[in-house]
């Protein structure tokens, strides 16, 4: 169990700190309503993931666990953690964490949560191969396991966009960016060995889906 929401926790921290629409939206929103914005957009990510959790256990239950459907899963997750490594690799010998933005107006930040999670195919990406992955392991586990899971993934999106909120409302750059290449580069180090993990477990169960 607690497994489960170690290894979820970093693999949501990783996709977290890449910048992207939700961060964009935190630096805006941070600026024009204070920290509380942060975790109120988490807050309408979050309600779209159990939605979707929620989903993948009721309607895809009955035929999730064949050894074929597993195996071609795993392989799909272990391509897109790998691609998600390289990527933050590369990322980390560059990237940059701007909290400047303008203020702008929009929607409520929980509205612009849910908003913003649809609008990324990334996300639904994520869900489809990693996160469906991890779902039907935690489920081994019944209620408790999958608990873990989507506990550990929203502390990580809480933790960090809170941080963000948090740095911005007081105005003051919280992290150098040698530091945040340094996390950067040592999530996509846990990706990429997760990412074999997953290929592994891929080619055992299609083997098992043969024999």
């Amino acid at each position: 169990m607690a497994g489960i929401g170690a290894t979820s926790f970093v693999a949501a921290l990783s996709g977290a700190l890449m910048p992207g629409p939700l961060l964009t939206a935190t630096v805006g929103e941070a600026a024009r309503r204070g920290f509380w914005a942060g975790p109120l957009i988490i807050v309408g990510h979050g309600l779209l993931e159990l939605a979707l959790v929620v989903l993948l256990l009721a309607g895809l239950g009955i035929w999730l666990h064949q050894p074929l459907v597993l195996g071609l899963v795993g392989l799909s997750g272990a391509v897109v953690l790998g691609c998600m490594g390289l990527g933050l690799l590369k990322a980390s010998r560059f990237s940059r964490l701007d909290l400047t933005g303008a203020a702008a107006a929009g929607p409520h930040p929980v509205i612009a949560g849910v908003l913003l999670s649809l609008a990324n195919p990334y996300w639904l990406i994520w869900w489809l191969t990693i996160g469906l992955g991890y779902v039907m392991f935690s489920a081994k586990y019944g209620w408790p396991g999958v608990f873990m899971f989507f506990c550990g993934h929203l502390l990580a999106d809480f933790a960090w966009y809170s941080l963000v909120s948090g740095a911005v409302a007081q105005g003051r750059q919280f992290i150098s960016d040698r530091v945040y290449r340094g996390f950067l580069a040592g999530c996509a180090v846990f990706l990429l060995g997760f990412g074999l993990y997953f290929g592994v477990q891929g080619v055992r169960f299609l083997v098992d889906s043969m024999a």
